[in-house]
């Protein structure tokens, strides 16, 4: 249940501020001063922040989603003539001898065997995803949250952030899930007895469609929902508390 929980402790943190302070950035830069918000510019800015992020995030989904497909793959090959590779051991080539599982490994192979290359197999469809994500997201998060403003303060409770942060964060999850269905078929590299190979995201689209029909596009909207809720939802309300600000100003 917890396979690759490594990868996204280590990743998860400078992704996510990679994502909130490009998409800062970038709308800094193409607002004016006194501008009133503009819906094109927050989701230009939104688009900036999904190409920044994908520095980290396809190498770390690229290894987490190896770890967490072990096991499926392992189980798949049990009972076959060769030796099975269980879920603790991995090899991205062709060898018959396999090591003990963990995300150093599979770096350290992929680097071997593919190059850098090999950690960002999907980038493509990666950018796909996270794209969409963010222009949907920010400015969906951005009105959200301006509906709590204090006048006081100018800013919002912790609370009413992190109810934005959910929503419009459970919302940009559902609406890229088939994106993201695309870009794990894509990235997963160990394939089963008879499963496709897939040469781009066109590829896998018409053979997901084919062979699954359209509801496959949409498998797993419902824990992504979930689980990017509460993700972007403490996200935003710790970067709207400025708790970011108070650690750089205690290191001056």
């Amino acid at each position: 249940m917890y396979r690759g929980a490594a990868v996204n402790l280590t990743l998860v943190t400078p992704e996510k501020a990679i994502k909130l302070a490009a998409n800062d950035f970038f709308r800094q830069l193409l607002m004016e001063d006194g501008m009133q918000q503009d819906l094109k510019i927050e989701m230009l800015a939104g688009c900036g922040a999904g190409i920044c992020q994908v520095v980290v995030t396809c190498p770390m989904e690229m290894l987490k989603i190896q770890l967490q497909d072990a096991g499926r793959w392992g189980a798949c090959h049990q009972g076959s003539a060769s030796p099975p590779p269980s879920s603790r051991y991995y090899s991205t080539g062709s060898a018959s001898t396999h090591k003990r599982l963990s995300a150093a490994l599979i770096a350290w192979e992929l680097l071997h065997t593919r190059g850098l290359a090999g950690l960002y197999k999907g980038l493509g469809a990666t950018l796909l995803r996270d794209i969409p994500f963010s222009v949907i997201y920010f400015p969906l998060f951005a009105n959200l949250n301006n509906r709590g403003l204090s006048e006081n303060t100018g800013k919002a409770s912790f609370a009413h952030s992190f109810l934005a942060g959910c929503a419009a964060g459970s919302v940009a999850a559902a609406a890229v899930t088939p994106l993201d269905v695309l870009k794990t078929r894509i990235q997963t590299l160990k394939k089963g007895l008879g499963e496709d190979t897939y040469s781009g995201v066109t590829d896998c689209a018409r053979k997901l469609w084919t062979q699954e029909g359209p509801s496959a596009f949409m498998k797993g909207a419902g824990c992504r929902a979930l689980v990017i809720a509460p993700l972007f939802g403490i996200a935003q309300g710790v970067y709207f508390l400025g708790i970011g600000e108070r650690v750089l100003k205690y290191f001056e």
